[in-house]
């Protein structure tokens, strides 16, 4: 069974940054993307940024040139670098893991709290 343990979150004034971080139960290498996602109240969860297997990223349009999505294989863990955070990317971001197949296989962690608030 796969588990992903999300934390990091918090509370951050904007123009702060926070650092996400993702711990996974098995070898990162056994995911074809893994990835950072989040939902705010009443919205939908969105995609903020991925990295594949072979370390190509993918950001969302509000994430890029703030967030960088990184990984340490050996230590089987994702991280999400957000800097100059903006009240709203206030959210539950959650880690994300996915095995392709059809239909593919997702793996979710339990979410972590980001508030951005003055």
């Amino acid at each position: 069974q796969v588990q992903l343990v999300e934390s990091g979150g918090g509370l951050v004034q904007p123009g702060g940054s926070l650092r996400l971080s993702c711990a996974t139960s098995g070898s990162i290498y056994s995911f074809n993307v893994m990835g950072w996602y989040r939902q705010a109240p009443g919205k939908e969860r969105e995609l903020v940024a991925t990295i594949s297997r072979s370390e190509l990223t993918n950001y969302a349009d509000s994430a890029k040139g703030r967030f960088t999505i990184s990984r340490e294989m050996a230590k089987k863990m994702v991280y999400l670098q957000m800097n100059s955070l903006k009240p709203e990317d206030t959210a539950v971001y959650y880690c994300n893991a996915r095995r392709d197949a059809s239909p593919p296989l997702d793996y979710w962690g339990q979410g972590t709290q980001v508030t951005v608030s003055s």
